[in-house]
C-alpha cells in the first residue's frame, strides 16, 4: 500500500511538471514559445543524426525509451548548471514526451505543449536553423508533433 501512494505521488508529480510548461507556454509570449520550439527541434535533428527519431518515441521498446528519459534528464540537470536554460527547455519538452510514452496521465499536457510549439512563429524555425548550423548539423525546418500526440488524439 505505501508503494503504491509513492507511485501514485510521483506519477503527479510528473503530471504536474507537463502541466506547468503546458501553462508556461500557453501565456508566455511569443519569443519565449519559439525558442521552445527552436530548441525542441535542435534536439530532435541532434538525436536523429545519432540514429535515433525522437518523433517515433511511442514505438521505441520501453527500456530504451527508459533510457532516453535518464540520459535527458540529466542532460538538463548539466544544461541548467552551465545556465544554458533555451537549450535544457527544448530537451525537456522531449523528456515530458518520453515520460507520456510511459504514463498516460501526462499526455494531455505534453499534448499542449506541442500543440503550443507547432504553433510558434517562424521565427523558430530561423532560430532552430541558427542553432543547427552552430552546432554543424544538418538543417531541418520540418517542424512537427511526435507520432500519438496531436490534439484529440
Amino acid at each position: 500500500m505505501f508503494n503504491d501512494w509513492q507511485l501514485e505521488k510521483a506519477t503527479m508529480a510528473l503530471v504536474t511538471e507537463a502541466q506547468n510548461l503546458s501553462d508556461k507556454l500557453q501565456t508566455a509570449k511569443p519569443h519565449i514559445v519559439e525558442s521552445h520550439a527552436a530548441a525542441a527541434q535542435f534536439w530532435a535533428v541532434s538525436y536523429a543524426v545519432k540514429g535515433q527519431d525522437l518523433h517515433d518515441l511511442i514505438l521505441w521498446k520501453p527500456a530504451a525509451i527508459v533510457r532516453f528519459a535518464n540520459d535527458a534528464a540529466t542532460r538538463i540537470a548539466a544544461l541548467r548548471k552551465q545556465r544554458d536554460y533555451d537549450s535544457s527547455d527544448g530537451l525537456a519538452v522531449w523528456l515530458h514526451t518520453a515520460r507520456a510514452v510511459k504514463e498516460p496521465r501526462v499526455a494531455p499536457a505534453v499534448r499542449d505543449i506541442w500543440q503550443k510549439i507547432l504553433e510558434a512563429g517562424s521565427n523558430a524555425d530561423a532560430m532552430a536553423g541558427d542553432l543547427l548550423q552552430d552546432a554543424g548539423l544538418p538543417l531541418d525546418h520540418s517542424r512537427r508533433i511526435p507520432k500519438s500526440f496531436y490534439a484529440g488524439e
